[in-house]
């Protein structure tokens, strides 16, 4: 079987989630590989080898973590060049789409970007993709090069299958022009305690409809052990930041659980969580658009609902 690489997803060997959801796809293509950038493979170990990893190649520069993308993007080339991968998958963040488009150029490869799903077909790697804001699902698969795919989390549920972890490290000569953008200072995020809203299980996200009274829909995230979200108009109101904005301008999320309440559903919200496997509303319009897409809806007040519900879930858990 041919190798597939998977870039690892962490910070400071903290593995995220994304990256055994990836190393569960990849087991579907050929033999997992993971591609750990940075410091703190002693950490990561475990994890990668608990979902699948046959082989971890280690790339330990300090290029990799004191500039932006480019030197990873360039390690990863480097990389691809010497491996030849029947497929590299990447999670599709930010950062992650980044480095897949940069290795795309470098690797004269085709790019997928935002895949739903992996599967083997007759010639490489077939992705469904949710597209036109969720409105068509389409399958697609690269013609040129060896296929770059980045996945949306939680589109599969991680599997455990102990790998063989073979670990090689792999030495990179970075550029120049990619040490062109350094970083000078990281600050971390106010902890919350709640989940990474991109690798949450359970979404509550807010809208118009909250009147910029946010306490009902963190206690009920809180109550359901979700993250917390925010629909744009909320967010354009100054009523909650930027960084949890769901939508076509803002995140993509794919939870097992998605609530939106006092959201009335506009094109832009929708394509940033219809892909989630299970939606329900709370809205007291009744003629809301949300609707036409739920699994589940309420009609009625968010700020009498979400109080009465948080209070039921929190004497079941007692």
């Amino acid at each position: 079987m041919t190798e597939i690489l998977v870039l690892v997803d962490h910070i400071n060997g903290a593995v995220r989630k994304t990256t055994a959801e990836l190393l569960t796809l990849a087991r579907r293509l050929g033999e997992p590989s993971a591609v750990f950038l940075g410091a703190g493979i002693e950490s990561a170990r475990d994890a990668l080898s608990k979902y699948g990893a046959d082989k971890i190649y280690t790339v330990d520069d300090d290029a990799l973590v004191d500039y932006l993308v480019a030197p990873k993007a360039e390690a990863l080339a480097q990389l691809v060049e010497q491996v030849r991968p029947a497929a590299t998958l990447i999670a599709s963040s930010p950062e992650g789409k980044e480095v897949a488009a940069r290795l795309a150029i470098k690797t004269s490869s085709g790019l997928i970007t935002d895949a739903v799903d992996v599967a083997q077909g007759a010639s490489g790697p077939v992705t469904t993709q949710s597209v036109f804001a969720g409105n068509y699902s389409v399958t697609a698969q690269v013609t040129q090069g060896r296929p770059i795919i980045t996945v949306k989390p939680n589109s599969v549920t991680p599997q455990e299958s102990q790998g063989a972890v073979v670990e090689k490290s792999f030495e990179v000569e970075v550029s120049a022009a990619a040490k062109s953008a350094r970083i000078v200072e990281r600050l971390p995020r106010e902890a919350t305690g709640r989940p990474e809203l991109t690798e949450a299980a359970i979404v509550v996200s807010g809208g118009r409809g909250t009147g910029g009274n946010f306490g009902p829909v963190e206690e009920f995230a809180d109550a359901l052990g979700a993250a917390v979200g925010a629909s744009r108009a909320a967010v354009d109101s100054g009523w909650y930041p930027h960084a949890y904005q769901v939508g076509q301008t803002g995140k993509t999320v794919s939870p097992q659980l998605y609530v939106a309440t006092g959201i009335s559903g506009a094109i832009q919200h929708r394509a940033g969580m219809q892909t989630s496997k299970t939606i329900v509303a709370i809205n007291k319009d009744d003629g809301a658009p949300i609707f036409e897409l739920v699994d589940f809806g309420v009609v009625g007040d968010l700020h009498a609902v979400l109080p009465a519900a948080t209070e039921l879930i929190r004497k079941r858990k007692s």
